[in-house]
């Protein structure tokens, strides 16, 4: 499937749906350093630009549209036209994007806060929109330890399929591999996750293998609690900004902080993709990264589509 993706960052997202087959033709950040780790990792089809200042006439055609968009402008919500909403200018475009171009479907990637915002209202206004665009939207809570990410990331993905699809074409959103309690695979730890990357202290060759020397003080808030190495990681955090200091999960050795790489893993980044900026950017690009793995299960749902579509294309023909 041909993708075009908004607010790509370093790629997590879209580095999954072309590991499944997919193509990204058209891919955007105003992030320079997210966007020199994409160029050097997956491709020059991205641009480095301020989305407002974009046409969305001149995109490329695309079977999907991807993107996770900001939802300040939500914060207080009601039945309102809260995309009127200057704050919510990044969502607009990622709606008129959907709206104007039609893509086949769309998958939009938000943080879970997104579900209580308004009481609940924002969401209902959200899925009111897409759905007035043509639209049949599903919001789906994900827990991403559940798919295999030995992380307890939770995260809302909204996916969206054009109304006039038939049945057959019907988004299935992945379903669950891994479980707490054992029904499934078990959680897959930290530990098994990085265990095996060598003392960042000592020389080696490992790309991005180096740390923050933010202190390691435990405290009953987010990014300071102690990392249990029997448990998937906490949230691999970022500070979408980019101000303050380095955001990093401590290690289970309650010693430092992971290292970059460590952080790209628990993210289900590959050991060869390296991250371009510096400490602080890198941490930030990876915290706001969609984990790779996941994406990967989403974009092999939609190879299951191009496939379908080829037969019948196929049998037409013939």
């Amino acid at each position: 499937m041909k993708i075009i993706s908004l607010f790509s960052g370093a790629g997590g997202l879209d580095l999954g749906l072309i590991q499944a087959g997919n193509t990204v033709i058209w891919a955007n950040d105003i992030d320079k350093d997210a966007v020199a780790t994409y160029k050097e990792n997956i491709g020059d089809h991205i641009v480095c630009e301020d989305i407002k200042n974009i046409d969305i006439s001149t995109l490329p055609d695309a079977d999907v549209v991807v993107g996770g968009f900001p939802c300040q402008g939500f914060s207080q919500a009601n039945r309102l036209r809260t995309l009127e909403d200057d704050r919510n200018q990044l969502h607009r475009f990622f709606y008129n994007t959907i709206k104007i171009k039609q893509p086949k479907y769309f998958i939009a990637e938000n943080v879970k806060g997104i579900l209580s915002l308004g009481k609940g209202e924002a969401i209902k206004q959200i899925v009111a929109d897409f759905e007035a665009a043509g639209y049949i939207t599903s919001v789906n809570l994900v827990n991403m330890a559940n798919y295999g990410v030995p992380q307890t990331r939770q995260r809302v993905i909204i996916i969206g399929q054009r109304v006039d699809l038939g049945e057959e074409l019907r988004f299935v959103f992945p379903q669950p591999t891994h479980s707490k309690n054992g029904e499934l695979q078990k959680w897959v730890s930290i530990k098994e996750a990085i265990d095996h990357f060598p003392d960042p202290d000592e020389e080696n060759n490992v790309l991005n293998h180096i740390y923050s020397a933010y202190k390691v003080e435990y405290r009953n808030f987010t990014g300071h609690r102690e990392t249990d190495p029997d448990k998937p990681s906490p949230t691999v955090l970022a500070r979408g900004n980019g101000k303050g200091g380095v955001c990093a999960i401590p290690h289970y050795n309650g010693k430092r902080r992971l290292t970059i790489r460590e952080s790209a893993s628990v993210q289900t980044f590959p050991e060869d993709f390296h991250f371009v900026g510096t400490m602080n950017s890198c941490y930030r690009q990876i915290g706001n990264a969609v984990p790779v793995m996941f994406a990967r299960k989403l974009g092999t749902e939609l190879m299951r589509f191009y496939l379908f579509l080829m037969n019948m294309k196929l049998v037409m023909e013939n």
